[in-house]
């Protein structure tokens, strides 16, 4: 019989015995101690084919990629809609919710920007709303005149009144008082100015530079005022002082007489403004001082006529 060849042995350690064939496509049949296992293999070992043949070499399966994930196709972004962000919305500058206290809402209405009022009429001693602080100054570019008609404050459709307005003037300026508005202020006053001036007096609105009269002051102030133009259907136009102070003697309405208007507003200037000059204002006082003792000389003379007792003739 032919001589059989033995089988490729291989001892403990995975080493082959002097001899025999190498046989690198097989790992070792006991792997030492404390040594990494092998990699996963596709099939498991088998055993060597007949004849000690070497059976077909094992393939090791590759190592997977770590998984990535696909990228998404773009996808058309409408334009009229906001790109979404990431980032947190800011923060409104001013929130009711900010304070733990009941009156929040009333503290940051404080934090807003105050609103200043230029009067130069009886506002200067009525302003009729409420204020945080005022301040007595001049506006340039505009003269004081009585040239504006009232048919419910100091006169009546049949004996308006007249009061003052504003006309553009360059070379001259306004006195009066600036009151200062804050927070809930702030929708009152202009409430109820525009029905006391823009509805029953006929006035607009604009915006002028106050300069007050503290010395203090670095820079004006923007205010609010509120004009009458010859476009307005109150409006009666230039007349003579001896004119106005005749119209005004004659006037009254609902808020008192015409006189106490003139008067009220000249002793203001000479007060609070001694340095300033207002020729107009003081011209119709004075033809109105002039008028009124004649006026009072008539009215007594006929009381005197009415209480002497008349003699019957023949």
């Amino acid at each position: 019989m032919p001589r059989r060849e033995p089988r490729t042995q291989r001892c403990r350690t995975g080493r082959p015995r002097p001899g025999a064939p190498p046989d690198a496509t097989r790992g070792p049949l006991c792997p030492t101690r404390g040594a990494a296992k092998p990699p996963a293999l596709v099939a498991s070992p088998g055993r060597a084919g007949r004849g000690g043949r070497p059976g077909p070499p094992l393939k090791r399966r590759a190592a997977e990629p770590p998984h990535r994930p696909q990228p998404q196709p773009d996808m058309k972004r409408d334009p009229q809609q906001p790109e979404e962000s990431s980032e947190p919305p800011p923060r409104p500058l001013l929130s009711s919710s900010s304070s733990s206290s009941p009156s929040g809402q009333a503290e940051g209405a404080e934090l807003a920007a105050p609103v200043w009022i230029f009067g130069y009429g009886s506002l200067v001693w009525r302003p009729g709303f409420e204020f945080t602080s005022r301040k007595v100054g001049f506006i340039r570019g505009y003269s004081r005149r009585f040239w504006q008609g009232d048919t419910f404050h100091r006169g009546s459709e049949k004996t308006p009144g007249r009061v003052v307005t504003l006309l553009e003037d360059c070379g001259a300026c306004t006195w009066g008082v600036a009151y200062e508005v804050r927070g809930e202020q702030i929708a009152a006053s202009l409430e109820y100015l525009n029905m006391r001036e823009a509805v029953l007096g006929g006035y607009d609105t604009k915006l002028v530079k106050f300069h007050p009269q503290e010395k203090d002051a670095e820079e004006p102030i923007l205010a609010l005022v509120y004009i009458a133009t010859p476009q307005n259907p109150s409006y009666l136009g230039p007349a003579s002082e001896e004119d106005i102070a005749a119209q005004i003697i004659v006037s009254s309405g609902c808020a008192g007489h015409n006189i106490e208007y003139l008067l009220r507003l000249a002793d203001f200037m000479r007060y609070f403004c001694p340095q300033a000059e207002d020729k107009h204002l003081f011209s119709i006082e004075e033809a109105l001082i002039s008028i009124l003792p004649c006026l009072y000389y008539t009215e007594e003379s006929l009381e005197e006529t009415a209480s002497v007792p008349q003699k019957s003739k023949g």
